[in-house]
């Protein structure tokens, strides 16, 4: 316990557990309110490969990845960095994707009022990785979708595609695919 690298390791632990609990500390919704703007855009908004790490609640080990996030604003768009921000302050909190998940939907949904949202998540679970089954390559994908995401294959589709290939087709009020 004398060994120089292990002095300080204490002090150390606990400052990396204050960042990666920090979010605790923070409100998703005022992160959002703090930059809405009024705006007649009729197109979805995705932000997409949004990295992300967090704690697993369960065995107290990281689970990592991407969050893919879509809205179809209603009159309101908000700034592009608070999506982010957003699954920052959601992630730095001892979690479960699933909850996660949800979670930055509920946010966009309170604040935003969308015609519709989709969140995805791809994540590694350490839990998974280094201990009981063991998978180094398996990921775990979670999502949700509210309003016309629902009910809308072609705008749906769109989400999709824009996660794998970078772009969306423009959606016309109509939520027909042009």
């Amino acid at each position: 316990m004398n060994r120089e690298g292990l002095v300080k390791t204490p002090e150390r632990a606990a400052k990396a557990w204050q960042f990666l609990t920090s979010g605790y500390d923070q409100d998703p919704a005022q992160i959002i309110r703090s930059a809405v703007f009024e705006e007649e855009y009729d197109g979805m908004i995705l932000v997409h490969n949004i990295e992300f790490y967090s704690l697993c609640e369960h065995h107290l080990l990281s689970f990592f990845g991407k969050a893919h996030i879509a809205y179809l604003p209603s009159g309101r768009i908000v700034g592009l960095s608070k999506l982010p921000r957003v699954v920052d302050a959601l992630s730095r909190r001892l979690q479960v994707q699933e909850r996660i998940t949800k979670q930055i939907a509920d946010v966009l949904e309170e604040t935003l009022s969308p015609i519709g949202i989709a969140v995805q998540i791809e994540a590694a679970h350490l839990c998974m990785m280094i201990r009981g089954v063991e998978k180094q390559h398996s990921l775990t994908t979670t999502s949700a979708f509210r309003g016309v995401f629902t009910t809308d294959r072609v705008l749906l589709d769109s989400f999709f595609n824009g996660i794998r290939n970078g772009s969306t087709q423009r959606i016309d009020p109509q939520f027909q695919a042009l």
